[in-house]
């Protein structure tokens, strides 16, 4: 007997009839002689009408307040389908994320795991009860309502199938797994049957949208297998699991690409210890992730200081980075929206050289101007004008033969 964990998305249960098919899946996952957690989503769209209610009543709803209100999306789903369950002679019971022990710091909106008790589950188990669970959400210290951010139900799960100690956990979404480049750009996109932590990782955090980043961090850290499907049709879909030698044999294993990214400059910085620490660390308290960093002398004993952000963030971020260049006596500060960001991603990097000239010379043939570089042991990202991403993109799926004629 195999405990599976099932997590839905928010299309998979978006409507009562997806819900009757999500019913049929755990049904079908427990007759053939499996134990099953389901953890859900709320329904599609409800997290941003939810959100939308919020921003009508103020222009900056409190944090902790619009957590309770988030964390409502997910208990409605998790109820229906228990009813359902339950209307089929199926022993199932709802759960939110405070009963079953998720704890997180208090980072509202963005709140980060720091265990899992799931005592709640497995005594439900052991009764032969399906346990259906709220994803998206946990409690702090002080028994607050928290939600982990978005596509925060992905990191339920995974972290439900590590302190349970599951087989595997399967990510149902609206796709049939991962592709080696977003489909809707690039037709000749492929799907990958198994790919590395690492690769997912990177593809994630870079601009792919199948996986939260988190949960496959959360993945990574306690080997938990996870299998992404489709809800919608049956087949294999993609593993990901731990790096073995047929992964090393292609150098790239897919391109991706993130319009969600913004530019910041402080210009005229002065070129002395602790003035980057002064920067970011103002950054880093607001909880605003900086990817790229590019730091070039202008003039004698003043540099200019540029680096990237999440679109998202930018208003919040551009506020306190001016408030800072101003403590600093920086000249000024300047933002550039329209910049999207192209990345090869591959752990047969480490074994195949050339990967970044390569990319160059693709770019530089089409005629694309590279502004900032970034490199790990196995992905090359370049930030680019905006409106050459989807040329990009496709340039070099092709170059590097993930076309799936090539494949």
């Amino acid at each position: 007997m195999a405990l599976i964990v099932q997590k839905y998305g928010g299309t998979s249960v978006g409507t009562i009839e997806r819900i009757h098919r999500v019913a049929d899946r755990v049904a079908q996952t427990q007759q053939e002689g499996n134990q099953v957690v389901v953890v859900l989503s709320a329904m599609s769209g409800e997290t941003d009408r939810l959100l939308k209610l919020a921003h009508e009543v103020t222009t900056v709803p409190d944090e902790r307040e619009l957590d309770m209100l988030l964390s409502t999306g997910e208990r409605i789903t998790i109820a229906l389908l228990s009813m359902e369950l339950r209307g089929r002679g199926i022993n199932a019971r709802s759960f939110t994320g405070r009963q079953v022990g998720i704890i997180t710091d208090s980072a509202h909106t963005k709140a980060r795991i720091a265990r899992v008790t799931a005592d709640r589950i497995k005594e439900a188990l052991k009764q032969g009860i399906i346990p259906v669970v709220a994803g998206f959400q946990g409690i702090n210290e002080q028994s607050d309502v928290t939600t982990l951010g978005r596509g925060g139900s992905d990191l339920s799960a995974v972290a439900l199938a590590a302190a349970l100690k599951a087989d595997r956990c399967v990510i149902f979404t609206d796709v049939d797994g991962v592709y080696t480049a977003d489909p809707n750009i690039v037709p000749a996109a492929r799907r990958i049957d198994k790919i590395a932590y690492e690769e997912m990782l990177e593809m994630a955090s870079l601009g792919a949208k199948v996986l939260q980043t988190r949960s496959v961090e959360f993945a990574a850290k306690f080997n938990v297998p996870v299998e992404v499907n489709s809800s919608f049709k049956e087949g294999k879909g993609t593993l990901v699991t731990k790096e073995d030698a047929g992964m090393e044999a292609a150098a790239i294993a897919g391109v991706t690409g993130d319009r969600n990214q913004a530019k910041i400059t402080v210009i005229g910085v002065p070129d002395k210890p602790g003035i980057a620490a002064r920067i970011f660390g103002s950054v880093a308290e607001a909880h605003i992730n900086v990817d790229m960093i590019i730091q070039n002398m202008s003039q004698a004993t003043l540099t200019d200081l540029s680096f990237t952000v999440p679109r998202a963030d930018l208003k919040q971020a551009v506020s306190i980075i001016q408030a800072v260049a101003k403590d600093i006596e920086a000249k000024s500060v300047s933002v550039t929206e329209a910049i999207a960001k192209v990345s090869l991603i591959g752990v047969g990097m480490r074994s195949h050289s050339g990967v970044a000239a390569k990319m160059f010379q693709v770019l530089s043939r089409e005629g694309i101007n590279i502004m900032m570089i970034s490199t790990s042991e196995i992905k090359i990202s370049c930030v680019i004008d905006e409106k050459y991403l989807e040329l990009a993109m496709r340039s070099l799926h092709s170059a590097f033969d993930l076309d799936q004629a090539q494949s």
